[in-house]
C-alpha cells in the first residue's frame, strides 16, 4: 500500500521503500501485475525475498527488479518462505535469517543519500 501511495505523489519524509516479501501475487496464481506501479516510484526500493515465497516466485520478480534499474535491489534469501521461515535441512534457523535480513536491511538503509 505504501508504494502504491508513493507511485500516486511522493510521501513526505520517504527517503526508500524496503519490502520484506513483496506480495507480488497470490499463492498459486503467478503474476507480476501487481508491480506495475513500481516504475513510478522514485525512491530506492529494497526487495527482501525468501526464495520460497510463494507469493513472489523470483523468476518473475526478478525481471521486475530489473527492470527498475538502479533505484531497486533484490537481496535473495535462500530457503526462506514468505514468512522468512528456513525449514532445517537449510542448515540455518529462523535467527540466523533474521540477522541476515535485518544486516542487509540496515547496510541498504545506512548508503541511502539523504
Amino acid at each position: 500500500m505504501t508504494s502504491q501511495a508513493q507511485a500516486s505523489a511522493p510521501l513526505d519524509g520517504v527517503d526508500g521503500l524496503a519490502f520484506l516479501g513483496f506480495p507480488l501475487h497470490p499463492a498459486g496464481k503467478p503474476s507480476s501485475d501487481r508491480a506495475k506501479h513500481l516504475a513510478d516510484v522514485h525512491v530506492p526500493m529494497l526487495f527482501l525475498q525468501g526464495t520460497r515465497d510463494r507469493l513472489a516466485e523470483l523468476k518473475l520478480l526478478e525481471p521486475v527488479v530489473k527492470k527498475l534499474g538502479p533505484k531497486a535491489t533484490l537481496h535473495r534469501v535462500e530457503a526462506a518462505d514468505h514468512s522468512f521461515h528456513v525449514p532445517a535441512r537449510s542448515g540455518r534457523n529462523d535467527r540466523e535469517v533474521m540477522n541476515e535480513i535485518l544486516d542487509a536491511l540496515a547496510g541498504w538503509v545506512g548508503a541511502i543519500p539523504g
